[in-house]
């Protein structure tokens, strides 16, 4: 017997090509990369000079919302006026508060919704504004350290500031477990939804790291792509045989989550249900994946076990698609112990290729992107596929998206520390 359906009735998103829910699709949909050469700072000094960083963004581009009667219209106003200087943010927490409003406004809520909450997963919070913090005291004294570096930078005001932003005065939650932070927040949600502890709840996940700490500490571990610092936008290519490490992306993607027969009592457009979440830790290594791959295909299976779908279900995954050389093996190896015989029949995609690595917002990447297709009935492309490794020998739709109709999809979503978690999802009846 299935456990109720959880509905993604709202979807926001700040990525590397701009705000907008829809300017992302179509950039994904087309198979367009988001990585660049670093112009934040000076890179000539790193071996990887690329990233997939957020542009510019203001508050004033995500919609303005109505409140809720509880709510004095005032007062919400003053909060938005008095909060719209980017200055009082850090890049995250304005990307998170910016998706944050858009998913609000497309799921048609009100500022100040009861019994509503905010649970998302980030990897560094708002570490561009410490590191520049310190960078600044250690420089230039005392004179140039602002009194909202601690407030702003530290990891757990991201969901705050949504709160804050929203109006929302129910749990108010940040996890934080490396890439995995915004897949495992979404378990979380999905939990307290069909417990009944919760009515409503926006989640999501966001990372702006692209810092020069950053870029030296992954290109000290040799994790990051150095090899295409001529031409960018061919960096990240996820199982590609000259794939040869991942590009540090930024972003936020956030969404609405309610059970199912709340969303459509409303009148909410549902874009896919969320039916299982499944998570577990190969206890290996802090930054390598276990070879044997035991316990990512537990926590698929887990996943699949949760939702009540039979492996044959599922035609679509979005893979953790790094682009890093052993991680991509290995996980096409687990995903074709999870699905046997059926992988031949299954297609899947990176959207790490387009956006790169957004470290801890890479589940709810994953899962934005996934609901997007299973609504639209479009399954976008892996990018920069020229000689597809034999070792990752499944159908990565290699270039060029598919339109295709189907009915379930797994997403997966693997980090340092040996953690693993994946979601299943199905489309909207």
């Amino acid at each position: 017997m299935r456990p109720s359906r959880i509905a993604i009735s709202g979807i926001g998103v700040a990525s590397p090509f701009g705000a907008g829910r829809e300017c992302y699709w179509d950039h994904v949909k087309q198979g367009r990369s988001g990585t660049r050469r670093i112009d934040e700072f000076d890179p000539s000094q790193f071996a990887c000079q690329v990233a997939a960083p957020l542009p510019a963004l203001c508050v004033d581009q995500a919609p303005r919302l109505e409140s809720h009667p509880s709510l004095d219209t005032q007062a919400g106003d003053d909060v938005l006026r008095e909060r719209a200087e980017a200055r009082r943010y850090s890049r995250a927490s304005l990307a998170a508060v910016i998706a944050a409003r858009e998913a609000w406004h497309d799921a048609g809520l009100r500022m100040g919704e009861p019994d509503a909450g905010v649970i998302i997963g980030t990897g560094g919070g708002g570490i561009e504004l410490g590191e520049k913090q310190y960078r600044e005291f250690f420089t230039d004294g005392l004179k140039r350290v602002t009194p909202y570096a601690i407030p702003i930078a530290i990891c757990g005001m991201l969901s705050s500031e949504i709160s804050i932003a929203l109006q929302l005065h129910g749990i108010s939650h940040v996890l934080s477990t490396g890439c995995t932070s915004s897949t495992d927040a979404t378990g979380y949600a999905l939990g307290l939804l069909r417990a009944g502890e919760a009515e409503v709840l926006l989640c999501g996940g966001v990372d702006a790291c692209v810092t020069p700490g950053m870029i030296y500490g992954f290109s000290r571990m040799r994790v990051v792509s150095t090899a295409f610092n001529d031409v960018p936008e061919q960096a990240s290519r996820p199982f590609d045989a000259t794939r040869d490490g991942f590009v540090l992306g930024e972003g936020a993607w956030m969404y609405v989550l309610e059970r199912e027969e709340r969303a459509r009592a409303r009148g909410a457009h549902v874009y896919a249900v969320i039916e299982g979440y499944g998570s577990t830790c190969d206890a290996y290594h802090r930054v390598q994946m276990d070879p044997e791959g035991i316990q990512i295909v537990r926590a698929m299976a887990m996943a699949l076990q949760r939702a009540g779908r039979a492996p044959e279900s599922i035609g679509y995954v979005n893979f953790h698609g790094t682009s890093t050389q052993l991680n991509d093996a290995i996980e096409i190896r687990c995903v074709r112990t999870v699905f046997d015989g059926h992988a031949d029949r299954l297609c899947g995609s990176s959207t790490k290729s387009m956006v790169g690595h957004p470290q801890g917002a890479s589940g709810a990447c994953g899962i934005v992107t996934t609901a997007l297709a299973l609504d639209r009935g479009f399954l976008p492309p892996t990018i920069n596929v020229t000689h597809l490794d034999p070792a990752c020998d499944m159908d990565v739709l290699p270039n060029q998206g598919r339109a295709i109709q189907v009915e379930a999809a797994l997403c997966n979503c693997l980090g340092f520390g040996s953690k693993n978690s994946a979601v299943v999802m199905g489309r909207a009846q």
